[in-house]
Order: C-alpha cells, then sequence, then structure tokens
C-alpha cells in the first residue's frame, strides 16, 4: 500500500494580470491542523482581496473541503481541491492569497490561476510516497556481517545503523512483496543462521520529486 503527501510547507509566489497570488502548501495530522494554519493565514493577510483554501485530509481523503472566500462559486477552492486530489495526496492543505491587480479574470481565468498558484506550492514543496515497510531485525557472528552487508549494498535495502557489540545487529525494512525473496536470500546466503524477526509494520517517506529549496519554508 502506498500513500503520498508533500515532503515539506512550501510558498511561491506568481503574478498574473497584475494580481499576486501567493500559493502556501503544507503538511497536516488532522482538520483542526489545517483549520489554525488556514486562520494563522488569513490573519496575517488581513488587507488580501481573498484568502481561499482547500486541504484533504485521512489516509483515503476522507476528510475534503475547500472554500473560495469570496471568489464566484467554484472558481477558487474547488480548483485547489482539484489539484490536491490530482497529485494523489492526503494530510496537506494549501491556501491562495490574492491581492487583486485591477485586471479582472473571468471565471476560467481565476480557475487556472488558483490551479496553478496551487501546483506551483505542491512542485515547491516536494512530494513523496509513503509505503508500508515491515522492519526485520538481524542478529548475526561477525563471521556472517560481510556477506550481509554487501548484500545491503546490492540491493539498497533500507537499514538502521548497524550496532557492533559481541554480534552484529541491524533493522531492515522491506515492502510486502519483497519480503519472500528476502527470507530466502537470508536462509541461502547465512545457511540458516541468521534468522530475521519481524516487527510491526511502519510508514517510510520516499521522495516523488524533489523540493524546490528556493520556495520551501521549513
Amino acid at each position: 500500500m502506498s500513500l503520498y503527501t508533500i515532503a515539506q510547507a512550501a510558498e511561491v509566489t506568481l503574478e498574473i494580470k497584475k494580481s499576486k497570488f501567493i500559493g502556501r502548501v503544507r503538511p497536516v495530522a488532522s482538520e483542526d491542523e489545517a483549520k489554525a494554519w488556514i486562520a494563522e493565514i488569513q490573519k496575517q493577510h488581513h488587507d488580501a482581496t481573498h484568502n481561499c483554501y482547500a486541504y484533504l485530509i485521512g489516509q483515503h481523503q476522507e476528510i475534503q473541503k475547500s472554500n473560495d472566500d469570496g471568489e464566484p462559486a467554484g472558481t477558487a477552492g474547488r480548483p485547489m481541491l482539484e489539484t490536491l486530489k490530482k497529485n494523489q495526496l492526503y494530510n496537506v492543505a494549501a491556501v491562495v492569497t490574492r491581492y487583486f491587480g485591477g485586471i479582472l479574470l473571468g471565471a476560467s481565468g481565476l480557475i487556472r490561476a488558483y490551479s496553478q498558484a496551487t501546483a506551483a506550492a505542491v512542485r515547491a514543496a516536494g512530494i513523496v510516497q509513503e509505503v508500508l515497510h515491515t522492519p526485520f531485525t538481524l542478529e548475526m557472528d561477525y563471521g556472517w556481517w560481510g556477506r550481509v552487508e554487501h548484500w545491503l549494498r546490492q540491493t539498497g535495502t533500507p537499514a538502521d545503523p548497524p550496532s557492533f557489540t559481541d554480534r552484529v545487529s541491524l533493522t531492515v525494512y522491506l515492502q510486502e512483496d519483497a519480503i519472500p525473496a528476502f527470507l530466502k536470500q537470508m536462509a541461502e546466503m547465512t545457511n540458516g543462521a541468521v534468522v530475521p524477526k519481524p516487527g510491526t509494520p511502519v510508514w517510510r517517506r520516499i521522495p516523488v520529486t524533489p523540493p524546490d529549496d528556493d520556495h520551501s519554508t521549513k
């Protein structure tokens, strides 16, 4: 099972027909956190013409909210929400602040502007894939470590730093479809001397698109 979200908060500014659009996105763990952040932006930019927002909460996007904040219905919050959904994101909030520049954009122009500002902020934040991994603890005599270390380097299997005491121990992380081959390889490689002990599955992040550090906010 895989999920997608943004790597970090980010902010971008676009100028479209003299209007300034400030697009922001931020990872959020709950609807309350999303609402608090939106309120913070609204307070910070109380002089803006509009502070439109959208957010998706839950692994299955159970909570979906958007708000046009005075723009014509369906021209701001909804396009922002659809942009987040298009990227298959969850636990993410977006706010686009608009300072009107004197030129009316029309419904289609507003939809494009708010979509572009949201998409640009998502690109700036970077997207990560959250993949369920099962941790396996490996404990071995030093005689087996060379083979296991070579296997780790060869396969690129994610692992915590090893601990060297009277024995070598470390934890590796496997996606579900890779577990049968891993168990077989480990048994064959160590003649059954190293028996991986499974733990509780955890979510690990894999970069999909890197963040644009020029626009990220940490």
